[in-house]
């Protein structure tokens, strides 16, 4: 057959080490790319990620397929999908703002080997290979990209998503060798990238040069030494072939790196089990922490997943069902149920009707997005809060911050009397 380019396509097997090196398939790019940008509209689309390509040219197609899977984003942002790799100035300005964990974009950063070593994103929370990795040092340079825990920011645990079956490098004993060290800034002033940061990302490697001679855009991959002379090796491009997924599998470690071999659920009932005696001990920690936030960290520290457990039981569930569900089978109720049953009760009578209207607000909030978002201190500054007044306007409904954080308490209280 011919390739997208007219070229006749060499006839042999064509293996996982081919693809996106001399075999190229359009359509597992575009796969590939909307398995990671579905996996972040289940999480959170705005989690700092990581996509490591096998070389520059991958790294551009797959930005490419990441815009075009995540348009509605990048037409508010155009940095949200960025390529940062040794050939693009742009790119590697962006490294800093990808690192900063106070800066929202760029989100997606896709590269080969620029970011491998030594930078520090302490808030990247999923970090994709796509990428042929045989050696245990790279493999560990590339996920340590994740490991480092942040706790102003809520990171306590990343994902590895694997295309090219990088991650069955976690079976080898030497996985348990010496970790990769992480470039720290001694200063507040210094950048969070190492001084030594290489320009060139596919040092040692196969590079792209373009075929002389040949009309529309043909490639060839060439030894990449001083003369460029060497073995040729023609890089095809198809677009006709079907690629889909034939097997998928997913796997957890614990806090200590260990694989957890048990079903997420059984996992997370020994780990509550530790934690509290029984769930009469865990309704009273809950109903008297004055943030439901607290206990949900500490429980994330000792590595109860609660974004996978959404994802397998419900994302309709408070964190609060999820436990008593797992821990102690009590029947759990969707946020949206437990709001309704909260204005079914008017339990908000004594309060006027501006301040009524802000507390329903709140309880439909808590429908959509969780306990945590309306203990947030900013919540009264985003919409639809901001449609009753600024925040200061807002605790004068209810004669003060005290009697605004008693009337929360109470909602709280409500919420969770069922």
């Amino acid at each position: 057959m011919l390739d997208k380019l007219g070229n006749e396509i060499e006839d042999r097997i064509y293996n996982q080490k081919d693809f996106d090196k001399s075999m190229v398939l359009e359509q597992r790019t575009f796969l590939v790319a909307k398995k990671i940008s579905d996996f972040l509209r289940q999480t959170n689309r705005f989690d700092k990620t990581i996509v490591f390509c096998e070389n520059i040219d991958h790294a551009e197609r797959m930005r490419q397929a990441l815009v075009n899977e995540n348009s509605d984003l990048v037409a508010k942002n155009a940095r949200y999908v960025v390529r940062i790799t040794g050939d693009s100035e742009e790119g590697k300005a962006e490294l800093d703002n990808f690192i900063f964990p106070d800066s929202p974009y760029p989100v997606i950063a896709v590269t080969s080997k620029l970011m491998s070593t030594g930078v520090d994103a302490q808030t990247c929370k999923l970090i994709v290979l796509d990428q042929t990795i045989l050696s245990m040092t790279e493999f560990k340079q590339r996920i340590g990209r994740g490991t480092r825990i942040n706790e102003e920011y809520g990171k306590y645990y990343f994902t590895i998503m694997d295309f090219k079956k990088a991650t069955e490098l976690f079976a080898d004993p030497d996985f348990d060798g010496d970790p990769v060290q992480i470039y720290t800034p001694q200063n507040p002033d210094d950048s969070p990238v190492p001084p030594d940061m290489p320009d060139d990302e596919d040092y040692g490697e196969e590079a792209l040069y373009p075929e002389s001679g040949e009309e529309g855009g043909g490639w060839q991959y060439v030894a990449n030494n001083d003369d460029n002379d060497g073995p040729r090796i023609r890089r095809y491009v198809v677009d006709s072939v079907e690629v889909k997924v034939v097997a998928e599998r997913v796997q957890y470690f614990d806090a200590e790196g260990k694989l957890i071999t048990e079903s997420l659920k059984d996992y997370t009932r020994k780990t509550l089990s530790r934690e509290f005696a029984s769930l009469q001990e865990f309704l009273v920690r809950w109903n008297s922490a004055e943030k439901k936030q607290v206990i949900l960290e500490e429980l994330s520290r000792e590595g109860v997943f609660f974004d996978a457990l959404s994802e397998e039981i419900s994302r309709e569930y408070d964190p609060f069902d999820l436990i008593c569900h797992i821990a102690w089978d009590q029947p759990p109720l969707t946020r949206r149920e437990r709001a309704e049953q909260v204005k079914k009760r008017n339990y908000f009578t004594k309060y006027g009707a501006q301040a009524r209207r802000v507390l329903e607000a709140l309880l439909d909030k808590y429908a959509d997005e969780g306990i945590v978002h309306i203990e947030a201190p900013q919540i009264l500054s985003i919409a639809p809060f901001t449609g009753f007044g600024t925040p200061v306007e807002i605790i004068r409904l209810f004669n003060g911050f005290e009697s605004y954080q008693q009337a929360m308490h109470e909602l709280e209280q409500a919420l969770y009397s069922a």
